[in-house]
This record gives C-alpha cells, structure tokens and sequence, in this order.
C-alpha cells in the first residue's frame, strides 16, 4: 500500500477519533448530571484525579519502548526488535506493579486522614470505584507497545479505530447506565471490563499482523531496558514543561492582573490555539510513516512527507489566522455571551503565535520519530521558564497583552530550535524546503493529471 493511502488512512482515523473524544467530553455531562446530581458529579471528578495520576508512572516508558521497536524492525533488525517487545513488557509490568502499590498507599493515607469520610459519596463505594479505575487504567499501559505493532506493520489506522471503537463503546455504555442510574461502582466496572477486552482484542491483533513470536523468540536483556528507562524520562519531560508552561502563565496572569484577566487570558488563548487542533491531526497522520521510512532507511522519502507536512501545516495556520482575524472577535464574544473584553493587541498577538506555534508542532514530530527526546524535552523546559517569567515582568508593564507577549515567547523559541533541529536529524537543508516543497507539490499534480488521462 502507498505511503500517499496510508497517511489518508490515518487522517481519516484521527478525525474520528477527535469526534469521539469531542461526544466523550461534552455528551456524558448531561447524563452525569441527570443521574448523579452537580456535586455528586462533582466529587466524582475529584475522585478521577487518583486514576489519572497513575498513569505518570508509565513515566512515558511506552513511548520509549515503541518508538524503538518500530525503528528497528523496519531496519530489518527483527531479533532485536523482539528482544526491545519482551524487556517492554517486563519494564511495563514492573511499572504497573510499582504504580499499583505507589497508588494502594495513597488510597489508605488518604482513608487514615478521612479524606473519604468528607465526601458525598459513600466512603466505601468512593475506595472500590477508585480501586476499579485504578486497575483500569494500568492496562493502557501495554497500549503504546502493542501501537508499535500496528505502526511496524503499515497499519497505524487499524489500531487508531480500534481505540476509536474502545471509545465509543465505553461512552455508549456509560450513557446507557447513567440514565439507568448507575452508581459509581458499576460505572467504574464498566470501565475496567470495556478496558480489559479491549486490550485483549488489541494485543492478540497485533501479534497476529505482525507475527514476529513466530519466528523471533525475545528475550529479557539489560541493554534494552536501561535504554527504555533512559529514553522514557526523556519522554516524560514533555508533560512536565507543557504543564510548566500553561498552569505557570495562568498564575502569573492571577498574581499580577487578578482572576478576571485570568478568565480573558485563558479563554483568548483557548479559542487561538483551535487551530492547533487541525494541524495536530496532520501530526497522528504522518508519524506513523516517517517514524516507518527513518527507520527503512528510505530517508528521500521521509524528507519528502517531512515538507509536504510543513507546508500543510503552515497552510492551515495561516487560515486559521485568516478566519480568527476576520471572525474570531465575534465568536468569542457570543461564546462568552459579551461578558468579557479583551484587548486587540492582546488578540493580535496570540494570532501570531498560531504561526511559530505551527512551525515547531509538526517538525517536532521528527525528535520521536527518531526516539530521540531529550533535545525537545530540554528546549520545552527552558522555553517555559523563560516564557513564564517574561510574562510576569511584561504584564505588569502592558497588562494583558504584555502577558500574551511573554506566552508567545515559547512558540517563538521552540520554532527557532525545533525546525533546524528537526531538518538536521533527517538530513533536510532548512532553507531549501521552500524550493523543494514547490517541486513535491508540483509532482503530485502531474501524477494526479498522468492518472486521469490513463483513465
């Protein structure tokens, strides 16, 4: 199958796994809320956050694991890429053994300082529903390892579906107990049994497509999991300085402007970076591929869909700053019904950050697709800080605009370093992708007009 169908494939995949993800956080609130009441509802997401913290102990792990995998057996390294599949797993499961006693302790600290004795829910039905999550959750872990499967094998868009369908299934089920009115328990048992055949179904089917127990017995050895251990705290950085980054800007606007500017600053920016969400897309579709080419050594080819991304990506930022320039005003005002007044500059100014923001989102793609995290996760790091602190010296000069001044700061950064970083590690030559990406574009015409006159 061409590389051309298989990054159609993926995109198509990714936008409906978008659209699920969509329903799953805007259909279930009714369905809560109907059966559970708004503070029941309420201590429920509190109760969510214990889960959610578990899932740092897969410290990105996975990532490190998978991303290894798939270069090595495209790079017909299949011993080795069965040796990186079993020390994985024994890393993995180390890890949920770790995460599951980590997090049984926090449960009993917090049940010892009465933490569960203030909530609405009843104690005991709070400590099973989150013990049912917890466990639901550790399963993902094997996820990212059994995604390297698909990926190693051309078909990323089966296994995107395939969480896609896990999805759906859970908010349907979801849905169909809360307006039975289901407790928390059976919610959460839900979860976990959806999880559970899900991740049966999804490793079974990557094995099988793949085969490579077949031939290649793997093996436990030292190398590889010191290098998943060294690799995935690279990986883990990536949480760390975007969490920096977003929850220290929204604290310096609090400190030096008050809550209001902080309600205008994070809703500006939420509805300036939508448009993050188109050439995200771009990104789940093309990964696969490059990550599959580097690792194939065809390395024409990755640099060829490395600048055709590039250049739709920059394409749709532009219109993105093209439609919120002409409508965004508007829009944010109806959906903050008039009550709140940015300022233009402040506006403006977050509209070009949708373009340096573009620059090194999709470029940065190469730093995983070579499993090589660490000079990201650095930049992102320092990025961040310097990005937090301009906007606390800027907003108490200009106010809210000097705030998004500062925020900015990062985009600008990161695009001046990730872009020649990305371009250097594929051997791509910075200023001659413009030139180049005319003649990729104008190929794929003449092949489009070869194909019709055929017809």
């Amino acid at each position: 199958m061409s590389l051309r169908i298989n990054v159609l494939k993926n995109g198509i995949a990714t936008a409906a796994q978008k659209s699920v993800r969509i329903l799953d956080q805007l259909l279930l609130i009714p369905f809560y809320i109907t059966a559970w009441g708004a503070d029941y509802y309420g201590e429920w997401i509190t109760l969510t956050i214990i889960p959610s913290m578990l899932s740092f102990s897969d410290f990105g792990f996975g990532s490190a694991a998978a991303n290894t995998f798939v270069l090595k057996y495209a790079s017909d390294q299949k011993q080795s890429a069965a040796d990186v599949s079993k020390s994985a797993i024994f890393t993995i499961t180390g890890l949920i053994v770790f995460g599951m006693v980590v997090s049984s302790i926090a449960l009993v600290a917090l049940n010892h300082f009465g933490f569960f004795d203030k909530l609405i829910i009843h104690k005991k039905d709070a400590i099973i529903a989150v013990s049912l999550m917890m466990l639901a959750r550790t399963l993902s872990f094997y996820q990212q390892l059994f995604e390297a499967y698909y990926r190693a094998a051309r078909k990323a868009s089966l296994s995107i579906n395939l969480v896609t369908a896990q999805s759906f299934c859970n908010l349907s089920m979801s849905a169909l107990l809360l307006s039975f009115g289901a407790n928390v328990i059976e919610l959460s048992l839900n979860t976990l049994v959806v999880s559970a055949m899900f991740y049966v179904i999804y490793s079974w089917k990557a094995r099988s497509i793949l085969n490579l127990h077949k031939e290649y017995k793997g093996e436990v050895t030292y190398s590889q999991v010191k290098d998943i251990f060294k690799k995935g705290l690279g990986y883990l950085m990536s949480p760390v300085w975007q969490a920096l980054y977003f929850q220290g800007t929204t604290f310096v606007v609090r400190l030096v402007l008050g809550p209001q500017a902080v309600t205008i600053f994070n809703t500006v920016r939420t509805l300036s970076r939508s448009a993050n969400q188109a050439y995200s897309m771009i990104n789940s579709s093309i990964f696969p591929e490059l990550q599959y080419e580097i690792g194939a050594g065809n390395l024409a080819k990755a640099r060829k869909l490395f600048r055709i991304a590039i250049g739709v990506t920059l394409m749709t930022a532009t219109g993105g700053v093209i439609f919120l320039y002409l409508f965004g005003q508007p829009l944010y005002n109806a959906w903050t019904k008039n009550l709140l007044n940015p300022p233009d500059a402040m506006w403006n100014i977050f509209l070009i950050g949708i373009v340096f923001n573009a620059m090194w989102w999709t470029s940065g793609v190469v730093f995983r697709a070579v499993n090589k995290p660490y000079g990201m996760a650095i930049a992102g790091v320092i990025s961040a800080a310097i990005s937090v602190v301009s906007s606390y010296f800027l907003s108490q000069k200009y106010g809210l605009s000097g705030a998004a001044l500062g925020s900015i700061g990062l985009d600008i950064i990161m695009a001046l370093y990730v872009l020649p970083v990305s371009c250097r590690l594929i051997g791509e030559r910075i200023l001659t992708i413009p030139r180049k990406l005319f003649g990729d574009i104008l190929a794929l015409t003449k092949t489009r007009v070869a194909i019709e006159r055929a017809r």
